[in-house]
């Protein structure tokens, strides 16, 4: 299998004088996105050799409490649908969907 096209995306991170996150940018030509605002980003990447995920959260310290519920139910949710297209593992996603009822319903993200 041979490489037949590069992408990239592209993340910005404006930073105050104590290196806290203040404005994120993210770019994705192949995706027509452009310099897109943004209060948060979550990045998993796989470590094949250590067999352990390396993580970056980062949100700008003016992201209101209320959308970073609600970015991590939608988070969680999405992260369900992943998890049954990569594994077709249909209980455990359902599983996982229901945790996200739950997580919604005592966050009263539903209303």
């Amino acid at each position: 299998m041979s490489v037949k096209h590069n992408s990239q995306i592209n993340f910005e991170i404006g930073l105050d004088e104590n290196k806290v996150p203040e404005e994120i940018s993210w770019t994705a030509k192949d995706g027509g996105i452009n310099k897109a605002e943004s209060k948060a980003v979550m990045i998993s990447v796989w470590d094949h050799k250590q067999k352990d995920t390396l993580r970056m959260d980062l949100w700008t310290k003016d992201m209101p409490v209320d959308e970073m519920k609600q970015f991590y139910h939608q988070t969680l949710v999405s992260m369900a649908d992943s998890f049954e297209r990569a594994t077709d593992d249909q209980k455990m996603s359902a599983t996982m969907r229901d945790f996200c009822e739950y997580f919604a319903e005592k966050l009263e993200l539903k209303k």
